[in-house]
């Protein structure tokens, strides 16, 4: 397994992490723990997590199946996302984050995070009372390093600026969705995040599966697939000009005798501000097989090659991403 420091920050993490949104509602606790030990295994020291992943199970399985296992492992969790009815249970309060970060560690079996994330960017919160309530907890010891998910360039360039002028700890990371179909943070968020040195994480590196290869031309999503339960998403995803691409992207992989996934994986690791690839996991055999792209390291000529076919979807890399909503007081 190859390690990249993550953003500005002296931490290092596995290139390839495990994203834990599986666990709770695909996968139950005896499977999620095959996993994480198979992932501990394989040199995957980067656990990303959120306490709204299966209503708290997720964190819940990682804290059981990682006990004893707490040094090898990176542990990042979120907060800010809607944790039930009523005010102050979701956003960047202080209030909800101090709840909700002694909810995470009990549930995680641990006293520390060693990444805390903010969920969502909440305009209804000052935004340096978050940013207060974070550098508090890294103060406490509760957290050693603090970012974000979900943010636009603006957002991380505000959150970086009011660090620096109060003086407190700033953003070491985002995740947003990137992948080979979805490019739209390389018009302002990537730039952003070269200029503050602000680590990436992307999520859905594989674009929901389609980049596995799992979803064939002209037929219906299988019974137990992401697509076969979100066919909004599956509409802007299972399309012509797509699979075009993918057929391609398929040939330049067989060529190399490697598999799409692997593909998926470095085309991400060749950009440098890519600290660590979010990919889920259900089996172990699915962790070696991820795993396996973090020696794949792709030529210039190849990126140059790779770029002449997605060019073909450019003009849909700023199509809004439907299940990202922004944030609301609900």
């Amino acid at each position: 397994m190859e390690y990249r420091r993550l953003g500005h920050s002296g931490l290092q993490v596995s290139v390839i992490g495990l994203g834990t949104n599986n666990f709770g509602p695909r996968i139950d606790y005896p499977a999620a723990e095959r996993v994480l030990l198979q992932a501990v295994d394989s040199g995957m020291n980067f656990i990303e997590t959120s306490n709204t992943y299966g209503e708290g199970q997720a964190e819940a399985f990682i804290g059981k199946a990682l006990h004893g296992h707490r040094t090898q492992v990176v542990l990042a969790t979120k907060v800010g996302s809607n944790m039930g009815d009523g005010p102050n249970t979701h956003g960047g309060s202080r209030k909800h984050i101090l709840e909700e970060i002694e909810l995470s560690l009990r549930r995680l079996q641990t006293d520390y995070l060693d990444l805390y994330q903010i969920h969502y960017y909440d305009p209804f919160t000052p935004l340096e009372e978050t940013l207060r309530t974070m550098d508090y907890l890294v103060q406490q010891g509760k957290v050693r390093y603090v970012g974000c998910s979900n943010f636009a360039a603006w957002q991380v360039a505000e959150a970086m600026g009011t660090a620096r002028a109060l003086g407190i700890e700033p953003l070491i990371s985002v995740e947003p969705e990137y992948s080979m179909l979805k490019r739209a943070i390389e018009t302002e968020l990537l730039p952003c995040c070269s200029r503050y040195n602000v680590g990436i994480l992307p999520y859905f590196p594989l674009a929901s599966g389609f980049l596995t290869g799992k979803y064939r031309r002209g037929q219906s999503p299988a019974a137990g697939t992401r697509f076969a339960a979100q066919t909004q998403r599956a509409a802007t995803i299972l399309t012509p000009e797509n699979f075009d691409v993918l057929e391609k992207l398929e040939a330049f992989a067989a060529m190399r005798s490697r598999p799409l996934v692997e593909l998926a994986f470095a085309w991400l690791l060749a950009h440098p501000q890519v600290s660590s690839v979010i990919a889920g996991a259900t089996t172990p055999e699915q962790i070696i097989a991820n795993a396996r792209a973090a020696d794949w390291h792709l030529s210039a000529a190849e990126m140059q090659e790779l770029d002449g076919i997605l060019q073909a979807l450019a003009h849909t890399w700023n199509t809004p991403t439907a299940h990202l909503r922004p944030f609301r007081p609900w």
